[in-house]
């Protein structure tokens, strides 16, 4: 007979686990102890819950294996709600592990108890309490199962501490193989007859196209019949963005050079499209571009996206079908490369503006001349996630790590946690503004103690300042979003890290390449200056982009 804790264990084992990311309370000790005799599994204790489950969901997303990560009852479940929220939306797979007081009788009445499995019914693909220790196996599988199927998102298991001590005979279910069902063969020749109708096609790549299969397959797709190609923020690097058959990244809500772009197609092929996305384009029910849907699963019918062809399965093999069968037809795309010329062309004229504090453009481009091709950069959110996600060419797949399904702030420093872990050999950035940072920032003893090699990279502008470009831009008082900031250099180093304070434009190139090239966990306080967001966000861009 095993203890059921222990059986746990030897399941998250037998698929692959390697770190349970969280903070454990009394309702999670059986697991505790279990986990501390494992010799594959690393526990890796953070300072909040939802840290643990933004690693855990990062890890998700770099790895494609499930994330793993642990909190007790109560306040410790619902810490993971947001990180659940963030996981689902952002198609990263993670198992999240609560504790609870014993189910099958009453130590302490009601004290701490949540309906936690309810509660993350909304937000989850699958969430259960574990009541009995004999179907730990079945109910472990099934969660890992979901968590990555397409499309992969936040899976749920509550252990009740009593089941949690019971003993079992059963066994850990060993992972099955399965193969995602290839796209049907006549979709696909409806699909590429549309192509080879059109007069001037374009490719929409989405979240669900950033893998690393349909990747390789979307760029001999491009090399093969030179059709322009664009990115969600969720689908940049799929092809490298140096790429001269790149549009640009949908960043803006509309009004820009890749928005103009789009609007000079003739047909849409959507590459792994999901709603959560902010739309890169609007359909329209009255003669509007048509749409090809190429998506794991079939669209969910919305008021601006209704498309007329889905072309439903793996996505890699579905684009490998379309490139076998398609005879390229001399599309004409000049129109659409022109509005990208006119894009770069903007922002080389920004971006040389050495000012202090540092002007976003100018950031944008010295951290890209630091960064290697394979560096990961993991943003926050903020209104500089506009600028990295038009400005920042990803030039490899989850090297620009952003969120823009949730868009929740607190992201940026565990994610690059994860990131570090998971790569160790590669160069890791988080870029996050002084609110974003702070909502996390005790996660700084977590990778001083991991002994991570990151870079924090904290834009300080004293505000929210996101809302704050909003707030302008709706023409209301400038009131109610500013507020005081510690001093970072040596918040860090309380921390046990190494930290900077960028003195002038040149000095940030400099801090960031010695950064860069330092061992140990940096932090560098950068002042920005967000004064001309609005001018150049919201006014120029969309003028200019026009007048083309």
């Amino acid at each position: 007979m095993t203890k059921a804790s222990d059986l746990f264990i030897q399941c998250l084992e037998e698929e692959g686990c390697e770190y349970i990311f969280g903070v454990p309370g009394e309702e999670n000790l059986d697991m505790l102890d279990s986990l501390s005799r494992s010799k594959s599994i690393k526990l890796i204790l953070t300072r909040h819950e939802q840290g643990a489950g933004f690693m855990a969901a990062t890890y998700g997303r770099h790895t494609g294996k499930t994330g793993v990560c642990m909190a007790t009852l109560g306040p410790g479940a619902t810490n993971f709600v947001t990180a659940a929220a963030y996981a689902q939306l952002g198609g990263m797979p993670i198992l999240m592990v609560t504790g609870q007081k014993p189910i099958k009788k009453s130590k302490q009445g009601r004290f701490q108890i949540l309906d936690v499995v309810s509660m993350m019914g909304p937000i989850t693909k699958y969430t259960h309490q574990l009541a009995s220790a004999d179907n730990i196996p079945s109910r472990v599988r099934e969660a890992f199962r979901l968590a990555e199927e397409e499309k992969p998102g936040a899976t749920h298991l509550e252990f009740p501490e009593d089941v949690a001590d019971e003993h079992t005979d059963s066994t850990p279910i060993k992972p099955s193989l399965a193969r995602r069902p290839s796209a049907d063969p006549k979709a696909v020749r409806a699909a590429v007859n549309m192509l080879e109708k059109a007069k001037a096609p374009v490719l929409v790549i989405g979240a669900g196209a950033n893998r690393k299969m349909t990747g390789r397959m979307l760029l001999q797709f491009v090399e093969k019949t030179g059709i322009p190609f664009l990115t969600t923020q969720l689908g940049k690097g799929v092809i490298d963005e140096t790429h001269p058959k790149f549009l640009g990244c949908a960043a803006l809500s509309a009004g820009d050079f890749v928005h103009r772009a789009i609007g000079a197609a003739d047909l849409i092929v959507n590459i792994g499209h999901d709603v959560i996305e902010k739309p890169p384009f609007f359909m329209k029910n009255d003669g509007g571009t048509p749409v090809i849907h190429v998506s794991t699963r079939s669209a969910e019918v919305d008021p601006v996206y209704f498309p007329q062809v889905e072309v439903i399965g793996d996505i890699a093999n579905a684009i490998w079908q379309m490139k076998e069968d398609i005879v390229p037809q001399g599309w004409g795309c000049e129109k659409m490369l022109a509005y990208r010329a006119a894009e770069v062309a903007h922002t080389a004229s920004l971006d040389g503006d050495a000012r202090f504090p540092i002007f976003p453009p100018y950031l944008v481009r010295k951290i890209r001349e630091v960064m290697p091709n394979d560096g990961i950069i993991c943003l926050d959110n903020g209104v500089y996630k506009i600028w990295f996600a038009r400005n920042y060419p990803a030039r490899q797949q989850n090297t620009v790590l952003l969120d823009n399904a949730l868009a929740t702030m607190g992201a940026g420093l565990p994610s690059a946690m994860a990131s570090a872990m998971v790569y160790p050999d590669r160069k890791v950035m988080a870029i996050c503004g002084d609110g974003g940072f702070m909502m996390n920032s005790q996660e700084m003893e977590t990778a001083v103690r991991l002994k991570l090699n990151i870079t924090v990279l904290i834009l300080n502008d004293g505000s929210y300042g996101m809302i704050r470009w909003k707030q302008a831009n709706m023409g209301f008082e400038d009131w109610g979003l500013t507020y005081g900031n510690p001093d970072f250099v040596k918040y860090a180093q309380a921390y046990g890290a190494h930290g900077h304070r960028v003195e002038s434009a040149a000095h940030l190139e400099e801090l960031l390449r010695h950064t860069r090239d330092t061992p140990g966990v940096h932090l560098i306080d950068c002042p920005v200056d967000y004064s001309e967001n609005d001018r150049i966000l919201n006014k120029d861009i969309k003028e200019l982009s026009a007048a083309l």
